[in-house]
């Protein structure tokens, strides 16, 4: 069933993006649409869910500032705009705002990539070790004590590397080729959305 492989929708969209950066001439920003970003960001939901109860909050936090994006999109066309707005308004740092959440998509993009990078350069069938790496990486800096011992906790029941790719529909070697390409895609977009915070002297790290 193509319609179900979720890895290949992914890798895909997340080429889209990346292309769409590459193309921009030296020198200029990128007007990133924002329709299209938050639709590529929804298609990793479903990962975080084959994850189960070690991201569970991470599925849901990522999942409803990716709704907000989304619901954003019908009124603002591009990632810049949205976040000149933001700072007009003088509410970048506000819980809830579109910038803020932003950041947070980001984190999530960027800890499935971390994922599939420890997914790959790693054997047997266990998750835990990927899994625990990538969540330390991108995530633990920014979650308190409780969040982190849940996470913690939660690792235990992940599903076996098999049961993933069971879940995603995948075998091995289709697998490796679609964690690569999203990797590859990812990270462009990843330096671009960092970008637009550092050019704005907003910072990355709150």
């Amino acid at each position: 069933m193509e319609e179900e492989k979720t890895l290949k929708k992914m890798a895909e969209a997340f080429k889209e993006l990346a292309n769409s950066i590459n193309q921009c001439p030296d020198g200029e920003e990128t007007r990133l649409e924002l329709a299209t970003f938050s639709r590529a960001c929804s298609l990793v939901s479903p990962l975080f869910r084959c994850l189960g109860i070690a991201f569970k909050f991470a599925e849901l936090d990522y999942v409803s500032k990716v709704d907000d994006l989304a619901e954003a999109s019908k009124s603002i066309l591009t990632l810049p705009v949205m976040m000149d707005g933001d700072i007009e308004a003088n509410c970048v740092r506000r819980a809830g705002s579109h910038t803020r959440n932003l950041l947070r998509v980001k984190r999530g993009i960027d800890m499935v990539k971390v994922l599939f990078e420890h997914i790959l350069s790693s054997e047997g069938n266990s998750l835990k070790d990927p899994a625990s790496k990538a969540y330390a990486q991108v995530f633990a800096p920014y979650h308190g004590w409780a969040i982190r011992k849940a996470v913690g906790a939660g690792m235990y029941a992940l599903p076996t590397r098999a049961q993933l790719l069971n879940k995603l529909n995948e075998d091995e070697t289709s697998a490796r080729i679609q964690m690569q390409n999203y990797i590859s895609s990812a990270g462009p977009v990843i330096v671009y959305i960092d970008q637009l915070f550092i050019n704005r002297q907003l910072g990355i790290d709150w």
